[in-house]
């Protein structure tokens, strides 16, 4: 669940802001959730927050489920979602390169993008060695867990980083570094490597490594491959890091050739 939602902002139409802010309640939810709930959340009045609801469904931006009285995010939200992924210069020329990667490495590659203090993840090709169930696209994590919020964070000086992150960074596993002064430490090591790497900050038994992509400033994208500790050697490091610098290389060059 998110936070309470907002007042409506300077500027803003009150009825776009209050369904933007509907949306991204239900699209936060690991659940659906009941109108009550919905009223709990955002504070909206309850007529004016059913109406807003019926619309939505109605548009097929939102789903019901009569019988339960629970509302959830609908497949327009999909393919807009996916209408953005077509359109992105970014993911277009990063795709081929991507599985380009994966079949050099023979590991999962991802395409994430800052978003506030969270990456989204853009894209992904799975390593043949596991075949997962749910894409992690359209995802986000915190920058500060991540091997790729690490790669982007180390283009900014520690003042922005802190500008940018949440008072408290929260762990995600034990391994996760949330100390403001070893992070700003990591990082300046990172800027000094070229790439950023993390092992079981996010999710257990995984290393991941990631580079930025520096086509625009501020940076804002960077890939990544993971890598399962049980088969992360000496040599098979150096591939993955290799192969990421030239991966990050030729996408870029891409991007500039391109005027993006």
């Amino acid at each position: 669940m998110t936070e309470a939602a907002s007042p409506t902002r300077p500027g803003a139409v009150k009825s776009a802001d209050r369904t933007v802010e509907l949306l991204e309640v239900l699209s936060a939810s690991d659940r659906r959730l009941t109108l009550t709930e919905l009223h709990r959340e955002l504070s909206y009045p309850k007529s004016s927050l059913y109406m807003l609801l019926q619309t939505l469904v109605n548009r097929g931006w939102v789903e019901v489920e009569p019988d339960r009285g629970t509302y959830g995010i609908g497949v327009r939200a999909l393919l807009v979602g996916t209408s953005y992924l077509d359109h992105d210069p970014v993911v277009r020329a990063a795709i081929r390169v991507m599985e380009q990667v994966r079949q050099t490495v023979n590991e999962t590659v991802h395409l994430a993008r800052l978003d506030g203090a969270d990456v989204v993840y853009l894209a992904s090709r799975e390593s043949e060695h596991h075949l997962r169930v749910v894409s992690r696209v359209g995802r986000r994590l915190p920058a500060h867990s991540t091997s790729l919020g690490k790669a982007v964070l180390s283009t900014r000086t520690p003042q922005e980083v802190d500008a940018l992150l949440p008072e408290e960074l929260k762990p995600l596993t034990p391994n996760t570094v949330v100390e403001r002064g070893p992070l700003h430490a990591q990082l300046a090591g990172f800027r000094a490597l070229g790439y950023a790497h993390e092992r079981e900050e996010n999710t257990p038994g995984l290393g991941c490594f990631a580079v930025a992509l520096p086509y625009r400033n501020p940076v804002l994208d960077a890939m990544s491959c993971s890598v399962p500790l049980g088969r992360l050697d000496e040599d098979h490091e150096r591939q993955v890091i290799g192969a990421l610098l030239d991966a990050a290389r030729t996408i870029t060059e891409l991007l500039r050739q391109f005027g993006r």
